[in-house]
């Protein structure tokens, strides 16, 4: 019963480890019932199903690009606004679009091109800079209080759903990875089929042996199938 563990896929791993597991735990071998290699093999089995196809980071890619997004449309409309009003002169209160402008300006025009932990760091101070009661004022004077309120809505939204990002890929990273785990299950299912093999002239355990050897096989050829599809692809 020779197989290389380390050869097959992490499916293939999984698939021969818990038909093992169910095959001897059938109640039809009472010589392996609660046998502590069994126990143990199990327990490595059930490490290794929780995490070998686990996500390496949280998902929430897409959710966070578009809070962004919608954070970088609120700023660009405000910006957009102050520099076309302030340019119309005749216009009243001109010269209150051209006072915001210059703290747009001071904070960066184009920081919705920035990183996203630059863009959060200044648009967080350009938000309390507008926040001041004669910028306010002059905001309110403008009918811009709404557009203001905007981006400051959608940068919170965006700092939210980041903050979810990060705790979540904090959490995977935090799990053992399943590159560790696996080398423990095949050091144990390695040690589970060795007792197997060495017992398998005694009576009681050679239609055991003989179970377990047809699943190596199983997988094995899974294995070679595999390795065959993989070569007729190639050109």
């Amino acid at each position: 019963m020779k197989i290389t563990l380390s050869k097959l896929s992490t499916k293939d791993l999984a698939t021969l480890s818990q038909r093992i597991i169910n095959s001897a735990e059938t109640g039809n071998f009472a010589v392996i019932n609660n046998h502590p290699l069994l126990t143990e093999l199990k327990t490595m089995y059930a490490d290794y199903d929780e995490v070998y196809t686990k996500q390496i980071y949280s998902g929430k890619g897409v959710n966070v690009a578009e809070a962004d997004r919608q954070r970088d449309n609120a700023f660009r409309v405000l910006k957009n606004f102050l520099n076309g009003y302030r340019k119309m002169t005749t216009l009243n209160n001109y010269q209150f679009a051209e006072d915001l402008f210059q703290i747009f300006r001071l904070y960066g025009i184009d920081i919705d091109k920035e990183s996203y932990s630059t863009q959060s760091a200044q648009m967080k101070k350009l938000i309390e800079d507008l926040k001041k009661q004669e910028n306010s004022q002059k905001l309110n004077a403008l009918s811009l209080l709404p557009a203001f309120n905007e981006m400051k809505s959608k940068q919170q939204a965006f700092e939210e759903i980041f903050s979810e990002q990060a705790s979540a890929n904090a959490t995977l990273r935090q799990m053992k990875s399943a590159s560790a785990i696996r080398r423990d299950l095949e050091k144990q299912l390695k040690s589970f089929l060795n007792l197997i093999t060495a017992m398998k002239d005694i009576p009681d355990w050679k239609i055991l042996y003989a179970d377990l050897n047809e699943l190596v096989k199983a997988a094995k050829q899974s294995k070679q199938i595999s390795v065959n599809i993989k070569g007729e692809e190639k050109p």
